[in-house]
């Protein structure tokens, strides 16, 4: 993994692979799709193969609207048995690497006043990143790559409208790293949760779905007590500040459609391909 989020070569590499095999309605060549990365054949599929454990043919397998319905299929966990079978015990993606805690109800209905509130943008897998965080923890990630970067920063700072904004990206750094992999270390990476209560009840059910798994709507209604409040769980999960680290991807219909995305769905496409690639990856490897 690299050791600059921001001037890795590499990693500029693979978030411009990843979108342009997301932007194709018929699959990439590899030749062709190392051409578009200026690289040969050869070692753009080892660097993408070292990067997303798979190869680039692989990964667009993942990416089909197939792929969420066999999830759904193959991948499904119950909420409730979640913690006690231990899914989320052996992947090596962020739910590893996570510790969370909630403002208050209190000082939520206050709209962030007296909150300072840090941000940067970033490079990610999945293209600019808006991230925003308190001295406690990371509080918004916004996905701008099917949006504007305007939009994406009045979105995350109508959450909070009374709290002061200050531009420090080197503050939110070294918790960027590890948040999007490109930094691995026993610390864990912080969030703080901003919401009402009910909100936050709904994003701590999506933290427990490991990585590489999905659930539904109406189980997430299930887990936190509310089995008719299927709609208001939908509403919460679109409502979701910390896209990525609080994993609202991971919940689909019971169809197996991908339902809706707050950041677009080509994004939650590609969220779910990354980890469902690099899960198989790990189950392979720990199989050998």
């Amino acid at each position: 993994m690299p050791s600059d989020l921001n001037d890795s070569y590499h990693f500029h590499v693979m978030r411009r692979a990843i979108e342009a095999i997301d932007t194709q309605k018929a699959p990439l060549q590899l030749d062709a799709l190392a051409a578009q990365m200026g690289m040969s054949a050869a070692h753009f599929q080892r660097l993408f193969s070292q990067w997303v454990g798979v190869s680039p043919k692989r990964y667009q397998q993942y990416l089909t609207l197939d792929h969420a319905r066999r999830l759904l299929a193959e991948r499904f966990t119950v909420l409730d048995t979640t913690l006690a079978t231990n899914l989320s015990g052996t992947g090596r993606l962020h739910d590893l690497f996570l510790r969370w805690e909630a403002m208050s109800p209190g000082d939520y209905a206050l709209g962030g006043a007296g909150l300072r509130i840090f941000w940067g943008w970033f490079e990610s897998p999945f293209g600019p990143a808006l991230v925003m965080g308190t001295e406690r923890g990371i509080c918004g990630i916004g996905f701008a790559a099917e949006t504007t970067s305007e939009a994406t920063m009045e979105d995350l700072i109508a959450r909070w409208p009374n709290a002061d904004f200050v531009e420090d990206p080197m503050m939110l750094r070294p918790w960027v790293l590890t948040a999007f992999g490109a930094r691995e270390t026993p610390e864990k990476t912080p969030v703080f949760m901003i919401g009402a209560p009910f909100q936050i009840k709904v994003w701590e059910a999506l933290m427990r779905i490991p990585s590489g798994h999905v659930t539904t709507y109406s189980e997430i209604a299930n887990a936190i007590g509310h089995p008719r409040a299927v709609r208001a769980v939908g509403t919460a999960v679109g409502r979701n500040p910390v896209s990525w680290l609080i994993p609202c991807h991971r919940a689909l219909r019971k169809s197996g459609a991908l339902g809706g995305y707050h950041w677009g769905l080509p994004v939650k496409r590609a969220l779910l391909a990354w980890e469902g690639a690099r899960a198989d990856h790990e189950t392979a490897a720990a199989l050998r």
